[in-house]
């Protein structure tokens, strides 16, 4: 039992035992509807970046853990569309709470490595496990850890994909994923497969064979944005042996290294290691 912190629709426990950050939070009306379908979050003190503490609104004071660039599937997947009040590391309190949060916030500071501020090598907060599933606005998605599927709605999707029928795609197969926010306009749930199935030369979303529109009551982001960093997730902890090319002429290897390290399936030290162990093997 650590150092305990209770705000407004969270509460943060700083582990000492784990070296983590405990975040539990509240059910009701009021609490971002992302918030409860997280339930609780434990965050590694090496997944962050920094701690600030500023005014809030309404005599209130906000505590917000930065996260590291890297370090958690779910923030890289919202790639900075999340609204403020629903950001997960973020925690709002009445203002004659301050003295216990700054002593919070010091806490967590001392606790703060020297590689804090670099990006993380890899991701260090947990994502949903699979099987996950997606209702959006053309169709349902599934992730079984192994594979995504699209099975195209009667009522949503278009002729073109209909046309093409359900889609199946092996992790293997895609270099990322790309989630658009559905508050605003219209979002979407895009793979990034290493081989297109189909010509770019319409990228819209309800016509991309890799892609799920969201519409209202579909896609919502509580719903779809987990979905997302589960399989962003699994991308970037597969062993980069399973993503070796096949032999191939040596420049073309070394330019799908490049496409691997480029979409995140390779460290820069495996990265190097590899370019430079396919270099020695086309002087021998």
């Amino acid at each position: 039992m650590g150092d305990v912190l209770a705000g407004n629709h969270a509460v943060w426990e700083l582990d000492s035992d784990a070296d983590s950050v405990h975040i539990r939070f509240a059910r009701g009306i009021r609490t971002p509807r992302l918030w409860t379908a997280l339930g609780s979050r434990r965050i590694p003190v090496a997944a962050v970046r920094e701690v600030v503490l500023s005014p809030g609104k309404r005599d209130t004071v906000v505590l917000r853990a930065v996260p590291r660039p890297g370090a958690d599937p779910l923030m890289e997947a919202a790639a900075g569309q999340l609204k403020e009040a629903c950001d997960p590391y973020r925690l709002v309190l009445p203002g004659e709470r301050a003295p216990q949060a700054a002593a919070f916030a010091d806490a967590l500071r001392s606790r703060l490595g020297p590689d804090a501020a670099g990006p993380a090598p890899h991701f260090l907060v947990e994502a949903a496990q699979p099987p996950v599933h997606l209702k959006a606005y053309d169709a349902r998605l599934g992730f079984d850890g192994r594979a995504v599927s699209l099975r195209w709605s009667r009522t949503g999707a278009t002729s073109t994909k209909w046309k093409a029928g359900d889609q199946h795609y092996r992790l293997s197969d895609l270099a990322g994923v790309e989630w658009c926010s559905p508050e605003g306009s219209r979002g979407h749930l895009r793979l990034l497969p290493r081989e297109p199935r189909q010509s770019p030369a319409d990228p819209r979303p309800d016509h991309d064979l890799a892609a799920a529109v969201f519409g209202v009551g579909y896609g919502a982001v509580h719903e779809s944005l987990p979905f997302a960093a589960a399989v962003l997730a699994a991308l970037r902890g597969r062993a980069p042996a399973a993503a070796v090319p096949r032999p191939r002429p040596d420049d073309e290897r070394l330019r799908h290294l490049g496409e691997l390290h480029g979409a995140g399936l390779l460290t820069d030290a495996e990265y190097a290691d590899l370019k430079n162990r396919f270099a020695s093997a086309a002087d021998v």
